[in-house]
């Protein structure tokens, strides 16, 4: 009876998982939409960078995770949410970029005008 309780348990928690894979996760839900509306061009570049080492450090955590037994659920509950807002902060600064017409690639272009 034991084994029918546990099978029950892991697919309650396998269904539970493709649950989260197939929504937009739970970044959307924590994450500011004006968050990042009111910056400008140069921070909006400063804010781009940052966010891409975060997530390239998120996802190399999750991958190490992996690597060993069970590692991946563990990961997935760890490190999922964050890198799930990681990812929307992500769009969000560049939805704010091209509202701005700004290029998130760092230039040398002066924020002043040359008067």
């Amino acid at each position: 009876m034991s084994d029918a309780v546990l099978l029950a348990a892991l697919l309650v928690a396998a269904a539970a998982l493709v649950g989260c894979g197939l929504s937009d996760g739970a970044g959307a839900f924590f994450v500011d939409p004006g968050r990042y509306s009111a910056l400008h061009c140069k921070d909006l570049i400063t804010e781009s960078q940052n966010l891409a080492n975060r997530e390239r450090d998120l996802r190399n955590l999750m991958d190490k995770a992996s690597e060993g037994g069970g590692g991946s659920v563990i990961g997935a509950f760890a490190y999922r949410s964050d890198y799930d807002s990681v990812l929307e902060m992500q769009t969000l600064v560049k939805r704010a970029a091209a509202a701005q017409k700004c290029e998130l690639a760092p230039s040398y272009n002066s924020d002043h005008i040359i008067r």
